[in-house]
C-alpha cells in the first residue's frame, strides 16, 4: 500500500450526522409548538423517511438543494394535517442554521484524524451544502486536519457520479493508486469510488450487508490505524 491520499466523507463518517440532526429537530419541534400535531417520536420518523427521499432524488438531480431543505419540513407537516408552507419554510431556514452548530462525531473521529493527518494528506468529499459542511468542520475544530473540501455543490455534480471522483482525485494531485476512500454509504462512498479505481473502507458500524466488497470494512474509526 502506497497511499498518499485520504478522502473522507463527513456526515456518518466524521460527523454524527444522526445524533446532531435530532438535536436539531428537537428543538424546531419545541420551537414552533408542534407538539399539538404529533409527538415528537413520530414527526422525526416520518421526517427522516422524506428527507432520506429527497437526498436521494438530489444525488439523481430529480430536485434542487431549494427544493429539499424546505420540502422536507412542509412533507412532513403536511404528513400530520398542518399545511402553513411558511411554517415549514421556517423551519429549514432554522435548521439549516442550528444544525451545523452541533458538534457530536462519531467516536474516536478525533484522535484517528490526529493520527492521520502526520502521515497523509486528508481531504473532505461531501454531498452535503458548502455553507454547511463548511460550518460544521469550523465548529467542531476539525477542518484543519483536512487538506482541501470538496462539496458536491462546487463539484457540480454529486458522488457517486464519477465525475465527482475524477474531479476531485485531479484536483489534489492525486492519483487513483496512492489514494483510499472513507464513507458509510455504500452505494454513494464505496460502489461510486470503486468505479473509477480507487480503494475503499466502508464505515459500517451497524453491521450492515451488501454482496459488493469493499478492500476494507471498519465498524469504529480507531480501526484506521490497523490499515493506515
Amino acid at each position: 500500500m502506497n497511499y498518499k491520499h485520504i478522502f473522507f466523507d463527513l456526515d456518518r463518517t466524521i460527523w454524527d450526522f444522526d445524533a446532531n440532526s435530532i438535536e436539531t429537530i428537537k428543538e424546531i419541534f419545541t420551537r414552533y409548538d408542534l407538539i399539538s400535531y404529533c409527538t415528537f417520536e413520530d414527526f422525526h420518523e416520518i421526517y427522516r423517511e422524506i428527507n432520506d427521499n429527497l437526498w436521494r432524488d438530489y444525488r439523481d438531480n430529480k430536485t434542487t438543494k431549494e427544493n429539499l431543505s424546505w420540502q422536507r419540513f412542509y412533507l412532513t407537516n403536511k404528513h400530520f394535517g398542518n399545511i402553513n408552507e411558511s411554517l415549514s419554510k421556517h423551519m429549514s431556514n432554522d435548521y439549516i442554521a442550528i444544525s451545523p452548530t452541533k458538534t457530536q462525531m462519531l467516536p474516536n473521529a478525533i484522535e484517528t484524524l490526529e493520527y492521520l493527518h502526520k502521515k497523509y494528506k486528508l481531504h473532505i468529499i461531501t454531498n452535503g451544502f458548502t455553507d454547511v459542511q463548511y460550518n460544521k468542520l469550523e465548529n467542531c475544530g476539525i477542518k484543519n486536519y483536512f487538506n482541501s473540501i470538496f462539496t458536491s455543490e462546487e463539484v457540480g455534480c454529486n458522488k457517486p457520479n464519477a465525475d465527482f471522483f475524477n474531479f476531485v482525485i485531479l484536483k489534489t494531485g492525486a492519483n487513483t493508486l496512492n489514494s483510499i476512500i472513507i464513507g458509510d454509504d455504500i452505494d454513494v462512498d464505496i460502489k461510486g469510488a470503486a468505479e473509477v479505481g480507487i480503494d475503499t473502507i466502508w464505515f459500517n458500524p451497524t453491521n450492515e450487508k451488501d454482496d459488493f466488497k469493499s478492500n476494507y470494512e471498519i465498524k469504529n474509526l480507531a480501526e484506521l490505524k490497523e490499515i493506515l
